[in-house]
């Protein structure tokens, strides 16, 4: 292996494993997040359902608990190759620290299988086990899930902030896997996901009924479709954006590079200012409304503290900025966005107990379900992009970690086919989920259909 690695890949071949790699992270994650998410909606819906003996309530629950069914299926298809790429596509990564990424490996694998053996029991045991016991076999699915995330999560923190291994003339010595797996980042980054992944269950789940309300369908069962899971996700969204200033402030400090090119600041300079839009062209940020000095109090509270800029690195360990940049400033747009529609539902329910009656209410929360996701997408190109050079931060280039065998590039394109057959063969699934008839295991009638 060591002797395959001294070969150097091409720049064709390292850009077809980032672009494959980006491709797969990308799509997996939005369906993660409903395997993370998802579960927490669906046992409250059936708890509260029993509780009440409300029969819409489990109507939600049964149909939410097949799709969280079908989604599991495909995510475990995703997840699958995502761990395939990671010894096919970064072999240098895996052949120098997976002794010490793989704790989180290890401990993200009896996640998964307690989430897939409860879950099978979950499904299958509606009529099978008491009421009570069905509800409490979904707790093990909503715990597993949420350790899923936090475990694959904290290796992904580990390669921004490496801890626990002595590295001796390219060899790792002295592993400590439990400090690398719970590595400074790791608190602020598995919150971060963690939240993120309920706000896109839950944005997208109430986006569908969203537009079913739209198209005339006001009913008590569709009603509720909606507000479950929005509640949920707009309680969220404000803890998430606190949760993210404190994942910005966690950068100014231990990874100030990635906050440069998050700003596009170029020089190191106190009393920095908050740039908001903007491109950065030959060397500088354009167009951007500047709020001064808000930089440096959002990151150390006060107007004079030094920002450090691009010019702190050289030129060819400074990430490529306008990714970065214009990331971030996507998803904290979309963030306030959320929080402004949230706010607006709050203020409707405290003052009338319903929904805002505008008819842009509904259009604006049909909208939900993408913007959380492409928010979500938005972030992690922050966070993967504004790390390069780096595979792992300040230890190990991408380029050193690359496979340098030849035929990267048809892999990438066969890749991309797998995964439009499987986008097809899921939208199929769960559209024809959509139009059947709604049929609890307790009210056999139902003929009301899910949108």
């Amino acid at each position: 292996m060591s002797e395959l690695l001294t070969v150097a890949a091409t720049p064709a071949d390292l850009y077809a494993a980032r672009v494959q790699m980006a491709f797969s992270l990308g799509w997996h994650i939005v369906i993660a997040c409903f395997g993370v998410g998802m579960p927490a909606l669906t046992v409250f819906a059936e708890w509260r359902g029993r509780r009440t003996g409300d029969p819409d309530y489990l109507r939600l629950a049964h149909q939410w608990a097949k799709a969280m069914g079908v989604l599991f299926a495909v995510g475990a298809v995703s997840g699958t190759i995502l761990s395939f790429e990671m010894g096919l596509l970064w072999p240098g990564l895996m052949a120098t620290y997976g002794q010490v990424l793989g704790l989180p490996f290890a401990m993200e694998g009896f996640a998964f299988f307690i989430e897939a053996i409860f879950l099978g029991i979950y499904l299958y045991a509606w009529d099978r086990l008491p009421p009570r016991q069905h509800v409490l076999s979904g707790l093990p699915v909503c715990v597993a899930g949420i350790a899923s995330a936090f475990f694959v999560v904290s290796a992904n923190a580990w390669m921004n902030q490496p801890r626990g291994f002595d590295l001796h003339a390219g060899t790792v010595t002295r592993v400590n896997p439990w400090a690398a797996m719970f590595n400074p980042a790791t608190p602020p980054q598995t919150v971060h996901m963690i939240l993120a992944a309920f706000m896109v269950a839950g944005y997208g789940i109430a986006s569908v009924y969203a537009v079913a309300m739209l198209r005339g369908r006001r009913d008590r069962y569709h009603r509720l479709g909606f507000l479950v899971p929005f509640t949920a996700a707009a309680a969220l969204t404000p803890v998430q954006i606190v949760v993210g200033d404190w994942a910005a402030k966690f950068l100014a400090t231990n990874q100030p590079v990635k906050l440069a090119a998050i700003e596009g600041l170029t020089q190191t300079r106190a009393y920095a200012p908050l740039s908001l839009g903007g491109i950065y062209v030959d060397g500088e940020l354009r167009y951007a409304v500047q709020i001064p000095n808000a930089l440096s109090i959002l990151a150390h509270w006060r107007p004079d503290a030094l920002i450090l800029g691009l010019d702190q690195v050289a030129p060819a360990d400074r990430p490529p900025v306008n990714p970065v940049h214009l990331g971030f400033q996507l998803m904290v747009g979309i963030g306030f966005a959320l929080l402004a529609l949230a706010l607006w539902f709050a203020l409707a329910w405290w003052r009338r107990r319903d929904l805002p009656r505008s008819p842009w209410f509904l259009r604006f929360a049909a909208a939900t379900g993408v913007a959380a996701a492409v928010a979500l997408e938005a972030g992690w190109v922050v966070t993967e992009v504004g790390r390069q050079p780096w595979i792992v931060w300040g230890v190990q280039r991408t380029a050193d970690a690359v496979n340098p065998a030849p035929g990267l590039v048809t892999g990438l394109v066969a890749v991309l086919a797998v995964y439009t057959v499987l986008t097809v063969a899921t939208v199929y699934v769960l559209n024809r989920m959509r139009t059947r008839p709604v049929t609890a295991p307790q009210e056999r009638g139902a003929q009301e259909h899910v949108p």
